[in-house]
């Protein structure tokens, strides 16, 4: 995870041990920038690297038992847009591959956890058919290396900080932001904020229930209230923990928002759709993006 989207950490003391060095490398990567003249050489050892740690992904129990989860979970959400569409060849979108896009990755040249969340996604990518065209992938610690790596790899590199803010527009979508910032989870379900957008989303990311009992109440509600609102509306698998990856895949929940509970959710909850503000936030774990600045007029999904 990147130095944009860093998790909240305040569970039990096994899930915070990475905390400490995950700030440490982040801060020393978004400080690092390597000479372009460096890049032809080094590309085909990162790429060397990340098949490597493919490979040690593959063959895990880990990987075994996640991507169970992860076939429950869209398995589910397909099920349910295939219901509401009557699985009509010409319903828009739904029979269209899923797409993907990662937030907060970090710099998987030099960290190995990086890395192995990086195999993560392109074990996702093949193992669901998502062709890599349909991925769209960034981190503001990305190095002009990486972006290079990321580019061979045939991944799509976003040129913005969009802050996670993205419109699917009802386009099946996973978010694969492993331990990212709580206000870029809220910035993407803000960008978002309808029943049917977000009845396409699939968020692979921090536990919602854990960021729940994690934060005060008042603290959630008031600096990341659409957290707080779809809670009611949120199914949530947790991927397995087993002590190789535990580092890396700490805390790391599959979400998806079924329909019927986002609709049975109270009018009230809908009504509201101000951009969230976190001028007052402290701690907040999220690069913005300068260009964009925080007075941005809001858009409409």
């Amino acid at each position: 995870m990147a130095a944009a989207e860093l998790g909240s950490w305040r569970s039990a003391p096994s899930r915070r041990r990475g905390a400490g060095r995950r700030r440490a490398r982040l801060e020393a990567a978004a400080a690092t920038r390597e000479p372009e003249a460096d890049l032809e050489g080094d590309v085909e050892s990162v790429l060397r690297r990340i098949r490597e740690a493919e490979k040690d992904l593959l063959l895990s129990d880990f990987w075994s038992s996640a991507q169970k989860t992860l076939q429950e979970c869209l398995g589910k959400r397909r099920e349910q847009a295939e219901a509401a569409t009557g699985n009509l060849p010409e319903a828009p979108g739904e029979l269209c591959s899923l797409q993907c896009v990662s937030y907060g990755i970090g710099s998987f040249a030099s960290c190995a956890v990086a890395r192995s969340q990086l195999a993560f996604l392109l074990l996702f990518l093949e193992k669901f058919q998502v062709p890599r065209h349909r991925c769209w992938v960034y981190d503001p610690v990305f190095s002009p290396r990486e972006v290079a790596v990321l580019q061979a790899l045939g991944v799509n590199v976003l040129n913005e900080n969009e802050e996670g803010k993205r419109g699917v527009w009802l386009e099946p979508t996973v978010f694969y932001m492993p331990h990212c910032g709580t206000a870029l989870y809220n910035n993407l379900l803000w960008r978002n904020w309808s029943a049917g957008a977000l009845s396409s989303l699939v968020v692979v990311g921090n536990s919602f229930r854990g960021l729940e009992e994690r934060l005060l109440t008042r603290i959630l509600r008031n600096h990341y209230p659409y957290v707080a609102k779809v809670l009611d509306a949120t199914e949530e698998l947790a991927l397995p923990q087993t002590p190789r990856y535990e580092d890396v895949f700490n805390d790391t929940s599959v979400h998806w928002f079924p329909l019927a509970k986002l609709r049975g959710l109270p009018t009230a909850v809908w009504m509201s759709r101000e951009e969230p503000d976190y001028r007052d936030c402290e701690d907040l774990e999220i690069i913005r993006n300068e260009a964009r600045g925080p007075e941005a007029a809001p858009s409409t999904p």
